[in-house]
């Protein structure tokens, strides 16, 4: 996967987990056990891409200067 394509899914993300908050913040309480499940999977989806586009440019170890 470029890199290209793992920074636009985590903008996407980034725009989910915003309008889950802002739904999370208007909705009624019998709602927000499952609007809050559907957050915590998409903050985690968010982490771990977030992780894979930090880790992709990151040097190799070979090309660090000593």
């Amino acid at each position: 996967m470029s890199i290209r394509m793992i920074a636009k899914d985590l903008y996407r993300l980034e725009k989910d987990v915003e309008h889950l908050e802002e739904a999370l913040g208007k909705s009624p309480p019998d709602k927000r056990p499952v609007l809050e499940e559907k957050l915590r999977k998409v903050r985690a989806e968010r982490d771990r891409v977030r992780a894979m586009l930090e880790g992709s440019k990151e040097d190799p170890p070979y090309r660090k200067p000593l």
